[in-house]
């Protein structure tokens, strides 16, 4: 039952929690600095080289980096929207 009736019935949710939690997770910089560390050239996600940036003065830098991660997770948002609608369960209260 739960193969046949609750995961499709459940597949939006699912699909929305999982781009939502990545989406969130583009942006974090503290657990991933205390956790993974900030050495350069291996461990450095955006949001750090955006932080590193900064602090360097270099601020063309940071300012193309942040445009790339909100124009990533502005497509992100609109993909999952898009499938949404075109998946969307009718009759379902």
């Amino acid at each position: 039952r739960f193969v046949t009736v609750v995961l499709p019935l459940a597949r939006r949710g699912i699909l929305t929690a999982a781009v939502l939690s990545f989406a969130h997770t583009l942006g974090e910089f503290g657990m991933i600095l205390m956790i993974g560390g900030n050495i350069p050239g291996q461990t450095q996600v955006a949001s750090i080289a955006i932080y590193d940036h900064v602090e360097a003065m270099d601020y063309a830098s940071a300012h193309a980096l942040s445009l790339l991660l909100v124009a990533l997770a502005f497509i992100l948002l609109m993909s999952v929207y898009g499938l949404n609608r075109r998946f969307k369960v009718v009759g379902v209260a």
